[in-house]
């Protein structure tokens, strides 16, 4: 009945009728592609999940004015990013891409994210951050900071503050 592109042309909604009981529903096509594959710090690797990059952001938005669908599009452009790295990315890549996402859409998120991924321990690594964020720098990652999910054996990039 009607066909339209959504999710910026990734997938096509079609509007469909059932010829024998004239149900109509929709449906949602997506070209299926191959695994995207994170690798941890641990040398482990595992598939992407766009949901854990959701949940991430999710939480350092919490109490901020910041609406589902925009952390919906943030995750597509971090996994869309990811993408033009190859087929393997690193969990490093993946957490400052979410960060520097972070940035553009709400700065507070950004330095509560910032504050679990790079492992913040001092308020003098607020203040640093803040910095960058004032000389809208690109964040860059510290030794030994980087994957808070290695250090609690979850997956994929996510943090949560």
């Amino acid at each position: 009945m009607d066909s339209r592109e959504v999710e910026q042309g990734d997938a096509i909604r079609r509007r469909r009728e059932c010829i024998s009981c004239t149900r109509r529903f929709t449906t949602v096509e997506r070209v299926s592609q191959a695994v995207l594959w994170v690798v941890k710090r641990s040398a482990r690797r595992e598939p992407f999940d766009r949901r854990k990059v959701i949940a991430g952001a999710r939480a350092a938005c919490k109490n901020r004015p910041v609406e589902p669908e925009q952390l919906e599009a943030l995750a597509a452009a971090v996994e869309q990013g990811a993408w033009l790295l190859g087929p393997e990315v690193q969990s490093e890549q993946v957490g400052l891409a979410v960060l520097e996402a972070l940035r553009e859409l709400d700065d507070v998120a950004a330095v509560r994210f910032a504050s679990v991924y790079k492992g913040f321990e001092q308020v003098d690594d607020f203040a640093r951050e803040l910095g960058l964020l004032n000389k809208d720098a690109t964040p860059q990652s510290e030794p030994g900071t980087g994957d808070p999910d290695d250090k609690e054996g979850g997956t994929s990039g996510s943090a949560r503050p």
